[in-house]
């Protein structure tokens, strides 16, 4: 993959891929079609030409039903061997085995964990031996993290100087506890990261437009927003009921623990307002499989 491959393949791109209704943003995500499967990457992601990554869509898999196609769900009932199939199908766009995989172990806290090679294949041909894990982190190569959505927010992190990496998965409890901020102490902690060696890609996820919450949530944001950030988060609908953008949100989390404004990159693609083509939670109800994240040194 990366962004040799892609220029070779941007003609085929453009006559293969489906139909996506976007959101206005600096930041339009590629559409990447290989062997039949379908996914996102960031142009400036692949244009540091240290990472690996991709953000599935459901096109390209073997799974059927409400999970058809691509879903990559062990947990929601869909056949194992189907879910099996689907990961190497993924594990050969990103030019790996699926053993290269390490899995989160999402349960929307703000946990971070560092990985290194002795933690391949933990989630998928291996147990995991951790368990509330949303964020992973790693400077070893070849280690592929994988992180899973179906409207939460995956936040992809870059050291550039480093060669470093972070992804979590940040739904709208991480993102009021500030998963992102976390991801990136865990990262200076482990090593040395700056902020503004650091480039942020905020992954497909569900739009201000489509995300109604209600006052729990709201004030769970008062509580760790300012004052002057919540009127550009938080839209009153009236009857207790808010539009939430978390999309803002999370560059305001990543702005604060500076990162460089033109460093985070906003996707330009909603889940909900694309249910044929991505996973969403909200728009079917639950009656769904998972996309997938993930992140790898080259």
């Amino acid at each position: 993959m990366g962004a040799e491959r892609s220029i070779r393949q941007q003609m085929q791109y453009a006559a293969g891929c489906s139909n996506v209704k976007r959101k206005k943003s600096v930041e339009k995500l590629r559409q990447n079609v290989q062997n039949s499967v379908e996914y996102l990457t960031f142009p400036f992601l692949e244009e540091t030409g240290i990472v690996k990554h991709l953000f599935s869509t459901r096109i390209g898999g073997v799974s059927d039903g409400i999970f058809s196609s691509m879903n990559l769900s062990y947990t929601r009932g869909d056949r194992k061997e189907a879910v099996d199939e689907n990961f190497r199908r993924i594990a050969e766009i990103m030019g790996a085995k699926i053993s290269d995989f390490v899995f989160s172990d999402q349960t929307h806290t703000v946990n971070i964990r560092k990985v290194t090679a002795k933690d391949k294949g933990k989630g998928i041909t291996a147990k995991k031996d951790y368990a509330d894990v949303d964020g992973l982190i790693t400077d070893e190569r070849g280690i592929i993290l994988a992180t899973f959505y179906a409207d939460c927010v995956p936040l992809f992190l870059v050291d550039r100087k480093r060669r470093a990496i972070g992804l979590s998965h940040s739904g709208w409890r991480g993102t009021a506890g500030r998963i992102g901020e976390h991801t990136l102490y865990a990262m200076k902690d482990a090593f040395g990261t700056k902020p503004e060696d650091v480039s942020v890609g905020i992954g497909p996820s569900i739009c201000k437009d489509c995300y109604e919450v209600g006052e729990d949530v709201a004030e769970a944001f008062a509580a760790q927003f300012p004052k002057e950030m919540l009127p550009k988060i938080l839209f009153d609908k009236g009857g207790g009921k808010y539009f939430l953008d978390l999309w803002k949100a999370n560059s305001y989390v990543f702005l604060s623990a500076g990162i460089l404004e033109e460093q985070i990159h906003v996707t330009d693609i909603c889940t909900c307002c694309n249910p044929d083509y991505l996973f969403s939670h909200r728009a079917s109800g639950g009656k769904r499989g998972n996309l997938g994240a993930f992140l790898c040194l080259a």
